[in-house]
């Protein structure tokens, strides 16, 4: 892929090139996509909802969306200017040019998760996805099916899905987790029953990045003969995926999340032995009637793009990822005491570092690490001020709960904004620690259960 003009001093900085083989030695990256716009305006101040900071903040909040790589802009750019037709036009060459890119596009996702491309239907995002997949198998097989499997730490979409079903009669058991976030998986053989229509897994959690046992939980839905649906938006492009090997019938995609552009995501679906659904909107029929509207063909490329980029750096970036992890969690924990990590250490992404600080409330911490874009749980519930569900369904405290903070680390991450994280981490817990009297209290040996609290 040439990169235009525009771009290429841009990705030089960071180390790009042309893409590179599985076991091919990868550049230095020198600055990351949130650090290049700061040298701008590293002397200039930004004042954003009233708050105030001094040029653009690190990004480390890679869970919620990644910056879309330069190789993936540049596929996309002609799909914008000049192969612009849509690709449901059959009478013209634009429209078969621009069905020959979506159809390119579509073998390339496939390509990553082992499947078929006929397997692969566009649409806008994994929130979608989650909806057709539960809402869609079970509406299918409403007269024979009347029961739905999922845990207690899914995606919000999936969640709110499966209560709207219930308002439609379907019965749906939420598992709970471990205390490290991974499902039982005798409790979910055990759930399963004759009418257990779908079984919905998340793979790879976006808040705490425990990875859950695929193949082991794709084995059970095989052996009981109910459909096993993923929500892989976190997973895709970042640990091997193989819907064969792990038995998965549906799965959710999301090309934010892997360096793609924003607004296009897919849905598997398995051909043989075929899985139905009831289409979720109408329309003119595209993607063979799963989901009908235009497929936008410079999102779809862009896809594609970052698809094939992800299986060629899977492997290096899983690496990076794995050391920048350790540098943060080694350096802020040298200096920091009390620190909880939330969720498994073993059967986890590296790309996401889920802790919390005792003594210290999340939302204070947030505020005053103005200069880090970090995040204290998924974008899609940061709204609300209760503490994250995902983690009281580890069983973690109320109080330890609302001083989580999640960072995340991408791609284009670097060891100096990883370094400069913690600095800025561990200045503003001892400061906030410093005004706590809960601190002193818990440093001079007192015991903060036994305490009883009056009210006023």
């Amino acid at each position: 892929m040439a990169l235009s003009r525009r771009l290429l001093p841009l990705f030089l900085r960071r180390g790009g090139g042309v893409a590179r083989g599985p076991c091919s030695p990868a550049p230095a990256r020198a600055l990351s996509t949130a650090a290049a716009p700061a040298e701008v305006v590293e002397e200039e101040s930004i004042t954003v909802k009233g708050v105030r900071i001094s040029g653009r903040p690190l990004y480390m909040d890679m869970q919620a969306t990644t910056p879309v790589d330069p190789r993936v802009l540049d596929a996309m750019l002609p799909f914008y200017i000049s192969s612009y037709g849509n690709p449901h036009s059959r009478t013209h060459l634009y429209g078969w040019e621009s069905d020959a890119a979506v159809e390119s596009a579509r073998a390339r996702v496939a390509s990553l998760v082992g499947a078929d491309p006929r397997e692969i239907f566009f649409t806008s995002g994994a929130t979608e996805c989650n909806n057709i997949a539960v809402k869609g198998v079970m509406r299918f097989y409403r007269d024979r099916r009347r029961h739905v499997i999922t845990t207690q730490t899914e995606h919000k979409c999936v969640l709110d899905s499966c209560r709207y079903l219930q308002q439609e009669g379907f019965e749906v058991t939420y598992l709970p987790v471990r205390s490290d976030g991974l499902v039982d998986l005798a409790q979910l053989e055990h759930a399963i029953r004759p009418d257990t229509g779908l079984v919905s897994v998340m793979a790879v959690n976006n808040e705490i990045g425990v990875v859950q046992p695929l193949e082991e939980i794709g084995r059970i839905c095989k052996e009981k003969g109910v459909p096993f649906h993923t929500d892989a938006a976190q997973a895709l492009g970042k640990i091997p995926i193989d819907v064969n090997r792990m038995g998965i019938g549906l799965m959710s995609l999301s090309g934010h999340k892997i360096y793609g552009p924003k607004g296009v995501g897919a849905l598997y679906l398995r051909r043989r032995p075929r899985i139905r659904v009831e289409p979720q909107m109408s329309g003119g029929g595209q993607e063979r009637g799963i989901r009908s509207g235009t497929v936008p063909t410079p999102l779809v490329v862009g896809f594609g793009a970052a698809c094939e980029i992800a299986a060629q750096e899977m492997d290096y970036d899983h690496r990076r990822a794995t050391a920048l992890q350790h540098r943060l969690l080694d350096g802020i924990r040298a200096q920091v005491d009390d620190i909880v990590i939330n969720g498994s250490m073993e059967h986890r992404y590296p790309g996401n570092l889920n802790l919390s600080f005792a003594y210290v409330e999340g939302e204070s911490l947030l505020m005053g690490l103005k200069e880090v874009a970090v995040s204290s749980g998924s974008a899609c519930t940061s709204a609300s001020l209760e503490p994250s569900y995902v983690l009281r369904a580890l069983g973690v405290e109320e109080d330890m709960a609302h001083t989580s903070i999640r960072f995340g680390i991408g791609r284009f991450t670097t060891e100096e904004e990883v370094d400069r994280a913690i600095e800025l981490t561990v200045h503003q817990v001892k400061k906030l620690r410093d005004m706590s009297p809960l601190y002193e209290m818990a440093k001079a040996g007192i015991d903060l259960k036994s305490i009883e609290w009056s009210q006023h």
